[in-house]
């Protein structure tokens, strides 16, 4: 499977960039990769409730996770 990924940088917004792909084929990557578990809904269905409730903590670096 082939999957065309246009990557480009935000001018006005360096730390930011736009990632285009095709629905239908980063369904099937989603898929493939588990997204679409019940386990992974429900995490996400969470972390949106946790998120609402102002219960989150800002982050600068993956490193802060451990």
């Amino acid at each position: 499977m082939s999957l065309n990924i246009t990557v480009q940088s935000i001018p006005k917004h360096p730390k930011k960039i736009l990632v285009e792909m095709d629905a239908e084929k980063f369904e099937r990557l989603a898929a493939g990769l588990g997204l679409f578990s019940g386990d992974f809904i429900d995490s996400v269905t969470r972390a949106e409730r946790d998120y609402k409730n102002k219960r989150y903590e800002k982050i600068e670096s993956l490193k802060d996770l451990k």
